[in-house]
């Protein structure tokens, strides 16, 4: 019998905005000065609001929590790219994402701060909260994807993981549920190279995240992590193809963890400073604001500005958090079931009754 081909591929790479501000004209997303401005802005004020979340913590005022310096452009730019009726199914590095999204700084602040109470998001975000436990999110974000096409709603879900979730069992059934039930939702993955101390070429032997869409059946491309126009356009259009019926997609940004995995973490046991500083020569907000000097729509006074601006929303913020009330006891009884349980109801009166005794 003759050999025959079944299939072939080629996974394609997307970069817009170049390191130097300069921008391919040909792809450049139809974004107005006003939105580029205003994404700017989000940037600058989640790299403001992370580092003041890491002195807070250092200070023993805020728990463990994972930083975002770096990847601002993946999560934010396809953030930027949802409607107010989408979905979003975050991980646990997206803030900027969920800060675009319009959840308060001071109710994130609640969530890392150990307050169960800061992962109740208003349900008009249309976002799920904060998911710690790696990959499982992605099979919510196909379940609510397949609701809203049972439901005709022309929407999309938006989910976004690390490289190292695509090892978990959980990403291979969310992306093939997805693409055989052609369901609207954009897989995103932030690439950062390291999955905690683990290294991506022990992570996998693929060449690229992008490719493993093809053992699917559906579209996969790599996107520049840190090119926010580039992101922004990849993810747009996958978000709309999504709306239209025309399935999942699985995006690769490509980008880079500057700081540790966690504040628990010291990232200098497993890689070097060089390349480190690599990286961050391809800082994605550095990069915007080189564009955006060049265009006539940022100058040194209003960079200045918009930073002290930022600051002083971040320590409104902050200060607001540190006055919510700390939950009482009964609140670990509040958020375990839609309706107590006849159990749940009968322990949460004794732990009442004992407490009221000793008091």
């Amino acid at each position: 019998m003759p050999v025959t081909t079944l299939a072939s591929y080629t996974i394609e790479r997307v970069e817009v905005l170049r390191t130097d501000g300069t921008v391919d004209e040909a792809l450049m997303p139809g974004l107005s000065a006003e939105q580029i401005t205003g994404l700017y802005g989000h940037m600058v004020l989640t790299r403001q609001f992370d580092d003041r979340m890491f002195k807070l913590q250092r200070q023993g005022r805020l728990g463990t929590f994972p930083r975002v310096t770096g990847q601002e452009g993946a999560h934010m730019g396809a953030a930027f790219a949802l409607r107010p009726d989408d979905w979003l199914v975050p991980a646990f590095r997206e803030t900027g994402a969920l800060l675009l999204r319009g959840l308060g700084m001071s109710q994130l602040l609640q969530y890392w701060g150990g307050d169960e109470r800061g992962a109740a998001f208003p349900a008009s975000l249309r976002t799920l909260p904060i998911s710690i436990p790696v990959g499982t999110h992605m099979l919510h974000a196909v379940g609510i994807a397949w609701a809203m096409k049972q439901k005709g709603e022309r929407v999309a879900v938006l989910t976004i993981f690390g490289e190292g979730a695509t090892s978990e069992g959980d990403f291979n059934e969310a992306m093939n549920m997805a693409a055989v039930f052609e369901v609207p939702v954009v897989f995103l993955c932030q690439n950062n190279q390291y999955a905690i101390s683990l290294p991506y070429g022990r992570q996998t032997a693929a060449a690229t995240v992008a490719q493993k869409a093809v053992a699917y059946g559906m579209p996969g491309v790599q996107v520049d992590g840190n090119d926010v126009f580039a992101v922004y356009r990849v993810v747009a259009e996958a978000l709309e193809r999504a709306r239209s019926g025309g399935g999942p997609t699985l995006i690769e940004a490509h980008t880079y963890r500057v700081t540790d995995h966690t504040t628990s973490d010291d990232a200098r046991r497993y890689r070097s400073e060089e390349e480190v500083q690599e990286w961050r020569e391809r800082d994605p907000i550095e990069r915007l604001a080189l564009y955006m000097k060049q265009a006539g729509l940022l100058d040194e006074e209003k960079e200045t500005q918009m930073r002290v601006d930022a600051d002083e929303r971040v320590a409104l913020a902050v200060a607001d958090f540190e006055a919510i009330p700390p939950p009482g006891m009964e609140e670990i009884f509040a958020h375990v079931y839609a309706e107590i349980t006849p159990a749940l109801a009968e322990q949460k009166a004794e732990s009442v009754s004992r407490l009221a005794g000793r008091g």
